[in-house]
């Protein structure tokens, strides 16, 4: 088995983009994304809830959904068509996790750069069962998930300055 554990940056912000979008407008968009995957992320073609709780502990909402990808962008096996049950859970106001039960996980992070910028970052741990490590077949599931990864934040970004530009995220 072969584990890529990978993250990519992206300035939410860059010079020239309208409008700006600010740190509770990302939130409310990567709270809105567990929900509709498919409106955020170009390789989800559809997203089911099936559950929501507020852990009693902490506060932090669990959402369970089941997303399917695009048949060929399955990030684990390429297959695409199944459902895949991830379990999302929001760390307000800056980080939702998505748990797969094959152990896969990913981090959707909100930070500040050092001039107060504001950065999305995705952290991915892709598990590949049945995956020989160094093997050609690993070389090219990695490119492909490092693709997904660029993919998914910039499709993210775009998707919130949409919403916000549409007012239907304030």
């Amino acid at each position: 088995m072969v584990t890529f554990n990978l993250a990519y940056t992206a300035p939410i912000n860059p010079s020239g983009v309208s409008p700006v979008l600010t740190a509770p407008q990302i939130w409310a968009g990567l709270q809105r994304k567990v929900r509709r995957a498919q409106d955020f992320v170009p390789i989800i073609e559809e997203c089911n809830v099936l559950s929501e709780e507020t852990s009693q502990e902490t506060g932090n909402l669990t959402v369970v959904r089941e997303v399917r990808f695009v048949a060929g962008q399955e990030p684990n096996s390429g297959s695409g068509g199944s459902l895949v049950k991830e379990t999302c859970i929001h760390y307000p106001p800056c980080r939702v996790d998505f748990e797969q039960p094959d152990g896969s996980n990913i981090s959707n992070i909100v930070s500040e750069g050092p001039d107060g910028e504001l950065l999305m970052t995705y952290a991915f741990e892709w598990e590949h069962p049945g995956v020989k490590e160094g093997s050609e077949e690993a070389k090219k599931l990695e490119e492909r998930n490092r693709k997904t990864a660029r993919i998914a934040v910039h499709g993210t970004i775009d998707t919130i300055r949409r919403l916000v530009k549409d007012g239907e995220l304030h």
